[in-house]
């Protein structure tokens, strides 16, 4: 049921996306934020989608949402490969945008499709509460949450020490898990039904998440991963895997799925493919 789902959303939200983006097509910046839509897992846009049906909003009344959340991946992606954050050349198995195109696009791009995400939240097909999405987005996106996250990380490249246990968690909690807890609860938020136990749940899923991607840097393919690994090893950084061992970090991600599961428990059997989903971050190849 998951899989198949993921399967419809990431055709929905790619449409969607294009739809947003079907405008000047004679600027090599709009070909290149249309270029860093494409492909992608889609789970961001999926647990939008997933959370709003739970309360019983469909998916054409939170698709701007989806679409939203991509966006802001995206354009996170587009940056964070940079020569001066992360400095990637591949990304989704093709070239980084600042690479097929230069560094001044790339970053006009990432700005606009940042700029894009907010846009698609004032859609009025979300309905009457899409300023408190708007508000989410932006603490999730912001100094509280992504960027947050991004700045630790760099600054832990040049820390004295490696980061703790505590430190990394706290740090993928902006970078990765802020943008995580925004898709689980736009739902909720759009409802103005209660968040609480879908933050817990986003919360876990995001540290699984991203303690699947320290495994993946470590044991991937990258042909399947599309991207550069070993990074972080060859730098020194200071994972989840260098801290915990595979097995330790394999043990956390399992623990962290049951307590997303558990999180759940107050929707019963409507919350099954958010379960699903939990159980995919572990055991996804890319």
């Amino acid at each position: 049921m998951f899989a198949e789902r993921l399967k419809r959303v990431q055709v929905k939200v790619q449409e969607a996306l294009d739809d947003a983006l079907a405008f000047h097509d004679d600027i090599p910046v709009v070909h290149a934020m249309r270029y860093a839509v494409q492909g992608g897992k889609r789970l961001r846009a999926f647990l939008v989608l997933e959370s709003a049906r739970l309360h019983g909003i469909h998916d054409p009344e939170a698709m701007a949402a989806a679409a939203a959340v991509e966006a802001l991946h995206a354009y996170s992606l587009v940056h964070d490969d940079l020569p001066c954050m992360d400095d990637d050349a591949l990304r989704r198995g093709q070239p980084t945008v600042h690479v097929k195109w230069d560094q001044a696009t790339a970053v006009l791009a990432g700005d606009a499709l940042q700029t894009l995400a907010f846009e698609l939240c004032c859609d009025p097909s979300l309905g009457a509460r899409r300023i408190d999405l708007v508000t989410a987005l932006a603490k999730a996106s912001g100094a509280e949450g992504m960027v947050l996250g991004q700045a630790l990380d760099i600054a832990a490249e040049t820390a004295a020490e490696p980061l703790t246990l505590d430190e990394i968690t706290r740090l993928q909690a902006g970078k990765t898990g802020a943008l995580f807890t925004f898709a689980a609860t736009a739902g909720a938020i759009l409802a103005g039904a209660d968040t609480r136990p879908l933050e817990d749940y986003a919360r876990a899923l995001g540290l699984a998440f991203q303690i699947a991607d320290d495994i993946l840097d470590v044991e991937g393919d990258p042909a399947k991963t599309g991207k550069k690994l070993g990074k972080d090893a060859a730098a020194g950084k200071a994972t989840f895997v260098s801290l915990l061992g595979i097995d330790g970090a394999r043990a956390r991600a399992r623990d962290l799925v049951a307590d997303a599961e558990a999180a759940l428990s107050p929707y019963g059997v409507k919350a099954d493919t958010l379960r699903e989903a939990a159980r995919y971050t572990v055991s996804r190849e890319v």
